[in-house]
């Protein structure tokens, strides 16, 4: 990795910084022949405390960045607003938070937290695309003094914001060992991101045959649709060798989110992790994924989704945290997402979680299942117990309802736990070979790729955030 700098603002005229040292230093940035507006935060008197004078440095960093159309990097070790200049502190970093939302979609933005990254300013880190942090990094909105006064609970600083927590928290994409990672890290991530969202990600040289059989991805799911498995294996043998990045790997584990290539085309993946939650969807999985399919809808990545899910995960407390609302957020992220979009059906795709998972009627543009897929209302034992519930009923002795209900299951997923319906009604496109999976999807990509979005007359839609 290189990187060269060029100076493009700086607050050292400032009186108050000249007598405080400085703490917001913006440069462009070339990073592995990539332009980037960089804004670091650090250093001064009290530990990067933001004052009114960091304003203009920090606020210019990232207007250049929108207006250059070139990825933004913020690199921060801060302990928020500085507390003795009062409302004047607060509004530094204010109008900081409004330019990061303007360049939301525009341009990708990452932050790296050093260190720490506390109080208000802390909020930066959700509205940023990615964050990456040190392993020695924190953040937290209201810290172990506050809690204390508020609840009179002693909490350590470690248990409120650490690496370890946020890894978990969904709010640090990427947890690494330090700076010098960290950008390197940066660096990985740009290859498969363009600089603005109305260029394209680079198309790298693949060597990688595009026609080579999947048979590791074939062979790695199990027959049985109870048997548990790592998607990671499957999608690692039909992406390009070694070009699986994954995001946020700890966080909602039961939905892996992904960048890649295939044949050297940058790709965003969704699938379910059937070794996690038996990859059920939850609150935080559907996030999670919602969060994946905007950011690459928003900059030109096509998305492909591997499905194998048993459904929404049930239960009284998702219920009442609001599982209907949040599942509805990756129904509305893959509706409104107009980038080349593929689904493959591995093994099972049951009831609400076969639609939200990029079905047909969702928009994908191309659809595929593999022959052993199953794709139903529900599972085959759940659909017979209320089904036959009368027909199983009368029968008093146990050994024989038991034959029976094996007989009615068998003959359940024989009529509707397979891919042939659904293709027959036109919601799969083509039921195929799991060995031939990549070189399809690269057939598929090549076809797509002068796919154009219709312009919307809205001003914006009303997400279920």
């Amino acid at each position: 990795m290189t990187i060269n700098s060029e100076p493009i603002t700086s607050t050292n005229e400032s009186p108050f910084l000249a007598h405080h040292c400085q703490v917001a230093q913006s440069n462009i940035k070339t990073i592995d022949d990539r332009k980037v507006s960089v804004l670091e935060l650090g250093g001064g008197n009290r530990h990067g405390a933001i004052t009114s004078a960091d304003a203009d440095a920090m606020k210019r960093a990232a207007e250049l960045s929108g207006s250059l159309g070139i990825p933004f990097l913020l690199v921060l070790d801060t302990s928020g607003a500085d507390i003795t200049e009062g409302p004047a502190g607060l509004h530094a970093w204010g109008t900081f938070a409004a330019e990061l939302a303007r360049l939301s979609g525009v341009v990708p933005t990452t932050a790296i937290v050093t260190g720490a990254c506390v109080s208000g300013p802390s909020l930066v880190l959700g509205l940023v695309d990615h964050v990456i942090m040190t392993k020695d990094a924190f953040a937290y909105v209201s810290g172990p003094d506050s809690v204390k006064e508020f609840t009179g609970i002693d909490v350590s600083r470690a248990e409120l914001g650490s690496t370890e927590l946020h890894s978990t928290s969904g709010v640090a994409s990427l947890i690494v060992e330090d700076l010098e990672a960290a950008m390197e890290s940066f660096s990985i991530l740009l290859e498969y991101l363009p600089s603005n969202h109305v260029e394209n990600p680079a198309r790298f040289s693949c060597d990688d045959d595009i026609t080579r059989s999947c048979d590791n991805a074939a062979q790695s799911v199990p027959d049985s649709p109870n048997a548990s498995y790592d998607v990671r294996e499957v999608i690692e043998d039909i992406v390009d060798k070694e070009s699986l990045f994954e995001i946020r790997p700890q966080y909602a584990p039961n939905m892996v989110t992904s960048f890649a290539r295939i044949d050297g085309i940058s790709i965003g993946i969704i699938a379910n992790q059937p070794n996690a939650r038996a990859g059920t969807i939850d609150i935080e999985a559907s996030r999670k994924a919602a969060r994946f399919v905007a950011f690459c809808d928003a900059f030109n990545i096509a998305i492909v989704t591997f499905v194998d899910t048993p459904g929404f995960e049930p239960g009284k407390d998702l219920e009442w945290r609001g599982m209907i609302r949040h599942g509805a957020e990756l129904v509305y992220a893959y509706a409104q997402a107009s980038v080349p979009r593929i689904c493959i059906i591995l093994r099972k795709s049951y009831g609400g979680a076969y639609i939200v998972m990029d079905s047909k009627n969702l928009g994908n543009d191309w659809c595929a299942a593999w022959p052993n897929a199953e794709i139903a209302v529900m599972c085959a034992s759940g659909a017979v117990a209320i089904l036959n519930r009368k027909q199983l009923g009368v029968v008093e002795d146990e050994a024989k309802r038991d034959e029976l209900r094996k007989q009615l299951i068998a003959e359940y997923e024989t009529q509707f736990s397979n891919p042939n319906q659904a293709a027959g009604l036109g919601y799969v496109d083509a039921i195929i070979d799991p060995a031939s999976t990549r070189a399809l999807i690269a057939t598929v990509l090549g076809s797509l790729s002068t796919k154009r979005e219709t312009p919307s007359m809205r001003k914006h839609g009303n997400s279920p955030l």
